[in-house]
């Protein structure tokens, strides 16, 4: 058996370099929370939808999946609110989305600068009627849904929604 010796010191202009560290893992509160402001228009608010569906296919729900697609219209359905009931010029209005990994429930809000809130309760327009009925699909797809005030000015309508229970464990 070989042994090597050296009687050598070390280079100080050649010391070794430290081994390089993995990159550190992402924070769990990071990956199940989206937030972003947008420009209070139509094009903003379809941004807003687009990044949604997109966010839910990082987390595991592709866009054709039925959590994915209501999500997409419960946030196309109140950023479209926010840009054309709840909009204050020079005022963006914001999306956060949040994922609970646990139950899979996904929470939607959309704040806006303007403080008048919804009516409570979705109101149900006539037949012929071009517009009226965004808060009666929040209704229906939504576990549950609401307001709260936004300080200092505004304020915010959220939505939440689950999988269903034969849904678990797939998406």
């Amino acid at each position: 058996m070989l042994h090597a010796t050296t009687n050598e010191q070390p280079d100080p202009e050649r010391e070794p370099r430290p081994a390089p560290h993995p990159a550190p893992e992402p924070d769990s509160a990071q990956l199940s929370t989206f937030a972003m402001q947008f420009a209070s228009s139509p094009r903003g608010a379809r941004l807003a939808r687009r990044l949604a569906v997109k966010r839910m296919d990082q987390w595991g729900c592709p866009p054709a999946s039925d959590i994915s697609c209501s999500v997409a219209l419960l946030v196309g359905e109140l950023t479209a609110n926010a840009v054309r009931h709840g909009r204050v010029p020079g005022r963006d209005f914001a999306l956060r989305l949040a994922l609970d990994p646990e139950t899979g429930a996904v929470r939607i809000e959309v704040s806006d600068a303007d403080p008048e809130p919804p009516p409570a309760r979705p109101v149900h327009p006539g037949p012929d009627d071009e517009s009226g009925r965004g808060l009666l699909l929040v209704d229906i797809l939504a576990t549950r849904w609401g307001t709260s005030p936004r300080h200092p000015v505004g304020k915010t309508v959220w939505a939440e929604i689950e999988r269903e229970p034969w849904t678990w464990g797939t998406w």
